[in-house]
């Protein structure tokens, strides 16, 4: 993320761009007449990472994509660090977020299959340090949502930050474990049924029973089940369920459901 200001006691120039819509969009001041805008780059960017990855996003590929010269997708956006923070907060507002009703597991559950979703329709976002997110409009919007779902239960602020933060932390893991897995089906010659009857013969002679008598028989239980090593959708079910047991607890009578 770009975290860096013009200038010692002036606000991040990422701010501008990522409020652009309150404050106005910036005007190019090198280059030729700008031909383009911000948000054209900004869909450009998404566009890439969505088809290619993170990684294949540079400013001659989207200048490239709008049919500008290279070094004048640098009079819409300084950097691609700053570009990144724009397609967060892009990507962020596709959806309209829903109304949080019902119970508290429910809320919880809304809260986790939205950002669910986000991560599987732009796996890219996986990649994308979060240490400092861009708090650009989208992005606090949606913060605010998820906050309002917990709010009113007699947890302090700071417990409903650290609620929140637990539940979308969670989130990544088994949404990891899901586009790793759909990349590997797509790319891979064989599916995984056909990937352990292929190796069943050496495996049975290497994976002494004796040696590993509980994952042996755990191991045997999950590929009958899943006809694959794993299953990340049901890691995820699971895991969220236990999750959102652990927060209903803790926040104990105050929601009563």
């Amino acid at each position: 993320m770009a975290t860096e200001s013009t200038g010692r006691g002036e606000p991040d120039r990422t701010l501008r761009l990522l409020w652009r819509s309150h404050l106005g969009e910036p005007v190019g001041t090198r280059g030729p007449k700008q031909r383009s805008s911000v948000d054209e780059v900004v869909d450009a960017a998404v566009q890439l990472a969505d088809d290619e990855g993170l990684d294949a996003v540079s400013m001659r590929r989207i200048a490239d994509r709008l049919g500008l010269k290279p070094m004048s997708v640098y009079t819409y956006v300084p950097g691609k660090a700053e570009l990144i923070d724009l397609m967060v907060d892009q990507v962020s507002g596709e959806l309209p977020l829903p109304v949080l009703d019902g119970s508290l597991r429910d809320r919880l559950a809304g809260i986790a299959r939205v950002q669910w979703n986000g991560y599987l329709r732009h796996p890219w976002l996986l990649s994308i340090d979060t240490s400092r997110p861009p708090l650009g409009p989208n992005v606090s919007d949606h913060w605010e949502w998820c906050l309002r779902a917990v709010d009113g239960l007699g947890l302090t602020d700071l417990d409903m930050d650290r609620v929140i933060t637990l539940l979308l932390g969670f989130v990544s893991g088994p949404a990891r474990d899901y586009v790793d897995a759909e990349r590997l089906r797509v790319s891979s010659l064989e599916s995984d049924v056909e990937w352990w009857e292929r190796n069943a013969p050496l495996l049975e002679q290497i994976m002494d029973p004796e040696r590993y008598p509980v994952s042996g028989r755990v191991g045997q239980a999950a590929g009958e089940a899943y006809n694959a090593p794993a299953d990340p959708a049901d890691a995820f079910e699971f895991g969220l369920a236990r999750v959102i047991d652990g927060i209903v607890a803790y926040v104990g009578p105050a929601d009563g459901r």
